[in-house]
């Protein structure tokens, strides 16, 4: 079963200027903002222009350009944010059990500080 891409989430209106962001990055595959919720002393969200509810959606239904495009836009947002020197950290959260959030595909940029073991440790059922 495809994933339905809601319209109205809140990427889609921030993407159509419904809502406003502090914009970091733009070019014709990608937008990246600071999240309004930062977890790190540098965290920012990069989302593709085109209508992808996750990962998944993404790597089947986007375009070779899309795809290069869009993850070249992640190492550019680094870039302009002055990660690359200490280094960063970027994570897709992909369905219910990785809690993503947002139907509409997108990647968390975190840095500016040192961000320690990348999960705990998670107990699975059985």
């Amino acid at each position: 079963m495809e994933p339905v891409y809601d319209d109205n989430n809140v990427f889609a209106k921030i993407l159509r200027g419904e809502i406003p962001c502090r914009k970091v990055y733009e070019d014709d595959y990608a937008l990246a903002f600071h999240d309004i919720n930062p977890r790190a002393p540098v965290h920012v969200l990069v989302i593709p222009k085109g209508k992808y509810v996750n990962m998944i959606d993404f790597h089947r239904r986007a375009s070779d350009e899309e795809i290069a495009g869009f993850f070249r836009a992640v190492g550019r947002t680094a870039a302009e944010l002055g990660l690359e020197a200490r280094g960063y950290r970027f994570l897709a959260n992909n369905g219910a059990d990785a809690n993503q959030e947002v139907g509409h595909f997108h990647v968390h940029i975190f840095g500016g500080a040192p961000l320690g073991a990348m999960i705990g440790r998670v107990r699975g059922e059985g």
